[in-house]
């Protein structure tokens, strides 16, 4: 039997599976959440962590891998240069994280085909905190207008 062996071809041909997984994982880099369905967050998360993986080495070698897969110069520099050294850091046991750098939050499901919706993260994604409005914005100034 070949259990667990080989990937989701998520009912695409070769080429196409290819640049939206590609795609998928440069958004995931770019905005570090992404919502999209189960069975493609399940491959974006293989392909995003052995990126992260490698990118936890700074040579060259390993970015001109990472190229191959991410088109985008800026997220490139942005998985090794911010990415990758924020998940080399040691965890709250002090220990380095050797994986599971991204997360599946489930959602629901979508209501045209009842797919299940989830959103791929980054562990250590933090919520972007809200913008000041404009009055509190006056008061912690002084008042003045």
């Amino acid at each position: 039997m070949n259990h667990m062996n080989g990937f989701n071809p998520l009912s695409r041909k070769a080429a196409h599976r290819r640049a939206m997984l590609r795609n998928m994982v440069t958004s995931l880099f770019r905005y570090e959440r992404i919502t999209t369905t189960k069975a493609k967050a399940q491959e974006v998360r293989r392909a995003a962590e052995k990126l992260i993986t490698r990118a936890k080495v700074n040579n060259y070698h390993n970015q001109r891998i990472a190229a191959k897969f991410i088109a985008d110069d800026k997220i490139l520099y942005k998985l090794f240069n911010d990415i990758a050294p924020r998940m080399s850091k040691p965890t709250e046991d002090g220990k380095e994280r050797k994986g599971g750098y991204t997360r599946i939050l489930k959602l629901g499901f979508r209501q045209g085909d009842a797919a299940d919706i989830v959103i791929l993260e980054l562990v250590d994604y933090q919520l972007p905190e809200e913008k000041e409005s404009k009055s509190e914005k006056k008061a912690a100034a002084g008042g003045k207008e």
